[in-house]
């Protein structure tokens, strides 16, 4: 079991500035410290090889785990559309190309919608993995359900937000704002799961 203190202070394997916001607003009440990673010259650049989430969030927390000695948390997450047969899925942030913005990964994606009459349902998927100086790895799965519209709508959040109709919502994810998002977001139930293991492990 990981100590307590090893998880007062962690390191957020992203340099995602939008995931950081948004990582940080999840969590401000857990209690703990979290480093970004420009704290940590000369940090590594992780490559996203994996053909999973799991895969890539459990590669970055690891290297950079390794390079700071703190524990790192790290996120992989993105949209899979049963219509494209689950893509864009691990591919979701360079859809488009390796440095595409979000605007052309969302251009592209409502682009290969239109050639399909097929059910426009999909969901977003996050696995958010934790890897301490000991060796402990966890990781914690959130995903919601959805589907995707025809335009974009909304100007808030960012990725696919405009496009994705949470299910039950006829608003799109850039038409909430940040607390009613987080309320249900992939990465809010993900991180969610992380706080009540952290709440576990710091029982007395």
């Amino acid at each position: 079991m990981a100590k307590t203190a090893e998880l007062r202070e962690m390191v957020l394997a992203t340099g995602n500035r939008k995931k950081l916001e948004e990582i940080n607003r999840i969590t401000g009440s857990m209690g703990i410290t979290l480093r970004t990673l420009t704290e940590f010259p000369g940090f590594p650049e992780v490559v996203e090889d994996a053909d999973t989430f799991e895969g890539n969030a459990l590669k970055k927390a690891r290297e950079i785990c390794a390079f700071t000695g703190l524990a790192a948390l790290a996120d992989d997450s993105g949209l899979e559309v049963d219509a494209l047969n689950g893509a864009p899925g691990v591919y979701s942030a360079r859809y488009a190309g390796e440095d595409a913005t979000d605007a052309e990964n969302v251009r592209k994606l409502l682009s290969e919608l239109s050639r399909t009459d097929r059910e426009k349902s999909a969901r977003f998927h996050c696995v958010i993995a934790l890897v301490l100086p000991d060796g402990t790895e966890k990781v914690f799965d959130g995903r919601v359900e959805g589907r995707i519209g025809e335009a974009e709508q909304g100007h808030n959040g960012f990725g696919y937000d405009p496009v994705f109709f949470p299910e039950g919502h006829d608003r799109t994810f850039a038409e909430m704002d940040a607390t009613e998002k987080d309320s249900m977001s992939h990465r809010g139930r993900a991180l969610e799961k992380f706080r009540e293991y952290l709440q576990e492990i710091n029982k007395p």
